[in-house]
């Protein structure tokens, strides 16, 4: 197997060309980290943002609450798929339901769900 020799690019180093820090700064930092649980729930959160079809649910859900019949035929897909998707999105505390008869009907848990989803959007739409 043969190598190609790679040209040397100008483009600046990305690292620090010297160890310094300020022990100051870090440690005030390292105070200030968030609890390791926390980070764990964080990331299923975006873990479960990271999907486009939750991320679709999302915002039909931003819109208006909908049963999961309403949800399956706006994105075309099965009821039992958008209940898996649901259910993730539940235990996470992302959307609620409330029964209304025989209808189990969805929104959003609160406004930090529309909150990061609308951030992340901007972002997009920033590129």
């Amino acid at each position: 197997m043969q190598y190609k020799k790679l040209k040397k690019t100008k483009e600046p180093k990305k690292i620090c060309e010297v160890s310094a820090t300020n022990d100051d700064k870090l440690e005030k930092i390292k105070n200030s980290m968030i609890e390791e649980q926390k980070i764990k729930l964080l990331s299923e959160i975006f873990k479960a943002l990271s999907d486009p079809t939750r991320l679709k649910i999302i915002y039909v859900l931003s819109k208006s609450p909908l049963c999961v019949c309403d949800i399956a035929q706006l994105l075309d897909m099965t009821q039992s798929a958008i209940s898996h998707h649901l259910r993730m999105l539940r235990n996470l505390n992302l959307v609620k339901f409330r029964k209304e008869g025989k209808m189990v009907i969805y929104s959003l848990d609160d406004h930090h769900v529309l909150e990061l989803f609308s951030q992340g959007l901007d972002h997009v739409n920033h590129q």
